[in-house]
């Protein structure tokens, strides 16, 4: 049985009790043992001792659960009522408890005054490895005393702050305690107020921390601005593999930046987008990262806006991705048709762990109804293509040259032309051509029919490229945030490994290729001791290694010519020749320094002096030219 002194039920406090109280208190128990055990139980307190005699002091009705359960390591006390003062009772006896290691106390109303009790005890037990604190109203100032023990805390590995009424000016106080705590594997902040300011602090708690494993951030208001600093965050996080961001309205925006993402993570298992108001286009937009993928292994992505075009695409991702790692896909509100399941039968043989959740078989495309085209259209393309003019046309059929012909004359010369027009587009054209039921057809009106189809072209072909400038405006913006949200949360010098690199594996080192995130490279040591440094040049590279410089020759694959950077030789043939490679962010290489350079690699330059030298002599002569021709001529 464990015990602990009873000076440890004064928890540093203006309201602790005197030791005058404590011996008071210590005379309301039995005195029926023998006297030496009177004088040890001076000393030594059972916990269920300890915590009966908090209670009495703050005035709270102790909770049976916790007195049959004490020597338990998991204990659950999960909507008990505690209260600020029940939970300070609690406090008190778990101070040198060395038993319980996992403390459930979600749905106990203690506020941030009980927040501030289970520091102070968080401070001197090291024994608790879990702590759920969810629902309990913690606000920000119970954030402040939560995140305040973090920082030193070395043994919680889980905490639970679901439903704590968190902010985005909360949002701070975690992105700082987490920054330099590592030993915090999961973290649950769900269903708290966290919008766009809370996502770049937990985008830079996401680029930052080194030992968060699984994160909940579900039911929070992560819109396009947090979501794309939360993906931010996750394109350079090396540690994360679970993290669940569903009913959090990301949109097809956020589904692009977490497509980007992808791309470059390596480490992401489990990722949950549910609910998250992401439609086809969405789908289509994440999928660019699941091609380069090769760790994820479940993507969630029920009730969505989704049918069954998105549930095609993303099992053409996986037939068309020979290394990807998918194993489970939810798509459990989506009702699929035949060709979906064939697909997907295919697919399973080439990858036998996939499995795919649908809604069942009996969806359908949605294909949107042909549009109508205009019959004076098809009538103008078919003149056009025979280079005829509209007077022709007309001329063809008016035999008597009156520029008017019946209704019945003009529906049966166009029905015996070759003009691809069917009944109902005949008879709409001349409903348009004859309004007012007269019976005639006149050029002037086919004339001003055709001006007004004109009109309506243009100003559809005008909608059409604004609509589609808006979108790419859109994606650029969004991208452009992504790539500012990136370099706002990587640290200085850090890098990210270029999606569809070299990995090492059974058969050896290789070299593998780092994308930079500003505007200069990054020398990235590999796996065989060498400096490798990507787009570069295309010419030869001479970098320096331990056993010897070799020449390396870097790649120049459509992945990395995308995100290449400034060429940095190109500086160096500039620099002056005292100064070496390494000032301009390259290590110098002795045998580049003495070998002499070939033409082809660095060819000839001149000084400015040498360049400017025979200008001004030409200049001269030029001049004396000129003076001695004036001089003749006056002669």
């Amino acid at each position: 049985m464990s015990t602990l002194s009873i000076e440890s039920l004064c928890l540093k406090e203006d309201d602790c009790t005197s030791s005058t109280k404590l011996r008071a208190m210590e005379d309301d128990f039995d005195t029926d043992l023998e006297s030496d055990e009177n004088e040890e139980s001076n000393n030594e307190v059972s916990v269920p001792d300890v915590y009966l005699q908090a209670c009495r002091l703050v005035g709270v009705v102790p909770v049976s659960y916790f007195l049959r359960n004490y020597d338990s390591t998991a204990m659950d006390l999960t909507h008990h009522g505690l209260g600020p003062l029940g939970c300070k009772a609690l406090a008190i006896a778990l101070v040198a408890d060395m038993n319980i290691n996992s403390l459930e106390l979600g749905d106990n109303h203690i506020q941030a005054e009980g927040a501030k009790y289970l520091a102070e005890m968080l401070r001197a037990n090291f024994t608790l490895k879990r702590l759920d604190l969810s629902n309990n109203y913690l606000r920000s100032t119970g954030a402040e005393h939560v995140t305040k023990v973090l920082l030193n805390n070395v043994s919680l590995k889980s905490v639970k702050l679901s439903g704590n009424g968190f902010t985005d000016d909360d949002a701070k106080y975690f992105a700082d305690a987490l920054l330099t705590n590592s030993r915090i594997k999961e973290l649950d902040l769900s269903h708290n107020e966290f919008c766009g300011k809370g996502g770049e602090q937990l985008g830079q708690l996401l680029a930052n921390n080194e030992g968060l494993e699984v994160l909940n951030l579900s039911w929070n208001h992560f819109r396009m601005k947090g979501a794309v600093a939360l993906c931010a965050g996750l394109k350079v996080n090396m540690v994360l593999t679970h993290l669940d961001l569903s009913w959090n309205g990301f949109g097809n925006e956020g589904a692009l930046a977490m497509g980007e993402a992808l791309k470059f993570n390596n480490t992401l298992v489990h990722l949950n987008l549910n609910s998250n108001r992401i439609t086809n286009e969405g789908v289509g937009m994440l999928c660019r990262g699941l091609e380069f993928n090769d760790t994820l292994q479940v993507l969630l992505l029920a009730y969505n806006t989704l049918t069954v075009e998105a549930a095609l695409v993303l099992v053409n991702v996986v037939r068309n991705t020979p290394r990807t790692a998918l194993e489970e896909i939810n798509i459990c509100n989506v009702r699929v048709n035949e060709t979906f399941v064939h697909l997907l039968e295919v697919t399973c043989q080439e990858h036998p762990a996939l499995e795919v959740q649908f809604g069942g078989v009996g969806g359908f495309v949605a294909k949107k109804p042909p549009k109508r085209v205009d019959p004076m259209k098809v009538i103008q393309d078919y003149l056009d293509q025979r280079k005829l003019r509209l007077w022709d046309f007309f001329r063809n059929i008016d035999k008597d040259g009156t520029m008017r012909v019946p209704v019945a004359d003009f529906r049966k010369a166009v029905q015996q032309s070759s003009i691809p027009l069917d009944r109902y587009q005949i008879e709409e054209l001349i409903q348009r051509l004859d309004r007012d039921r007269t019976g005639i057809v006149d050029y002037r009106g086919l004339a001003d029919t055709r001006k007004q189809m004109m009109r309506d072209h243009r100003r559809q072909l005008r909608k059409v490229e604004s609509r589609q400038k808006k979108e790419k405006q859109k994606s650029d913006r969004i991208l452009k945030t992504f790539q500012n949200a990136v370099e706002a949360v990587t640290p200085h010098g850090s890098i990210v490994i270029s999606p569809g690199g070299a990995r090492e594996d059974s058969s050896g080192p290789r070299h593998f290729s780092a994308t930079p995130l500003s505007s200069w490279h990054h020398i990235v040591m590999s796996n065989s001791s060498r400096y490798s440094v990507t787009n570069l040049s295309n010419g030869l590279v001479h970098l320096p290694g331990l056993g010897g410089a070799s020449p390396y020759r870097p790649t120049s694959s459509s992945a990395l010519r995308s995100y290449s950077q400034p060429n940095l030789l190109g500086g160096s043939a500039r620099s002056s020749p005292g100064k070496s490679m390494s000032a301009q962010g390259v290590h110098s290489d002795p045998e580049m320094l003495h070998s002499k350079p070939s033409p082809t690699a660095f060819p000839p330059t001149r000084s400015r002096s040498a360049l400017d030298a025979k200008p001004p002599a030409v200049k001269a002569k030029s001049k004396k030219a000129k003076k001695n021709k004036i001089t003749k001529r006056k002669h």
